[in-house]
């Protein structure tokens, strides 16, 4: 049986615990803050005890051992396992906060608490300590998102193929801040907008009226073919590179009418071809928040 390693890396304090909990409850065996040195003994003990998932999460603890960790998993892909890397991200601000609400002290930090500029600090030296797990993983923003949100977002990133590349295409909207996951950014604030209807205001891109609305403007099918012409023209390219995964985000303003349309169309569009994942920011946090 082919073992699956989901490798959870990331920021202190951007969800590596709630991930690892969503996979635990997808039937995946976890282990946290396993020493890099420790990779490749720990899933050679796994597979021989007949274990075929298992998910690791490193993070700055090990900070010296890191940089071995990419050519360790391109050693375990060539075995035959598939490797599901993770690289959990959230802007410093967002960072900061969750450090001064919880209380708890930075991996990085000097014994005594630091204050919020000092703390800035070192969460950008955790940043550039980091850079090379970033650079080869698939990225999730959490700056905006809550817990079951992200779990939903780490369980479907499992599901998909590791050995394909896969689209995933995300609204958002633009006063809630850019997304720092996504590959491609298409900002379409200027396109008409169904907000000012108050029969479609309270509805959403996913709805038939607004829909129907956005299908009847010109420019919103010129954006929409602009949009798919530039990722088909691309996508060749990306996959030969080698890139497992590629995320376009389309932002509106509140990211609930116009991006949420234009995302459910290219995911549509894309789906025939190839493996494609579908997320709205601001909508799955509503979701997410209601009890």
């Amino acid at each position: 049986m082919t073992l699956e390693i989901a490798l959870i890396t990331g920021m202190s304090g951007s969800g590596k615990s709630v991930a690892l909990r969503a996979l635990e409850d997808a039937g995946y065996y976890c282990v946290d803050n396993l020493p890099p040195e420790l990779l490749a003994p720990f899933v050679a003990l796994e597979h021989r005890h007949h274990g075929n998932r298992v998910a690791i999460a490193m993070d700055v603890r090990s900070a010296t051992s890191l940089p071995q960790v990419p050519q360790e998993l391109e050693r375990l892909r060539s075995q035959g396992i598939v490797v599901h890397s993770l690289f959990l991200d959230a802007t410093t601000d967002t960072l900061v906060r969750r450090f001064s609400e919880t209380r708890r002290r930075h991996p990085l930090a000097p014994t005594d608490w630091p204050d919020g500029e000092a703390l800035a600090q070192v969460i950008e030296h955790e940043r550039e300590l980091l850079s090379s797990l970033r650079e080869c993983a698939h990225v999730i923003d959490t700056s905006n998102i809550r817990g079951p949100q992200l779990q939903n977002y780490v369980k479907a990133f499992i599901e998909a193929p590791a050995n394909q590349l896969t689209l995933i295409f995300q609204s958002f909207g633009f006063k809630y801040g850019l997304p720092l996951d996504a590959d491609y950014v298409f900002d379409v604030r200027m396109l008409p907008n169904p907000f000012y209807d108050p029969s479609l205001r309270p509805l959403t891109g996913k709805d038939a009226p607004v829909q129907d609305f956005l299908r009847q403007q010109a420019n919103v099918q010129t954006m929409q073919t602009h949009i798919t012409q530039f990722v088909s023209h691309w996508l060749p390219a990306l996959q030969a590179n080698h890139r497992s995964y590629v995320t376009v985000a389309v932002g509106c303003t509140g990211g609930q009418h116009r991006s949420v349309f234009l995302t459910e169309q290219l995911a549509a569009h894309f789906r025939t071809q190839w493996n494609t994942l579908l997320r709205h920011r601001e909508m799955d946090a509503r979701v997410a928040s209601k009890p």
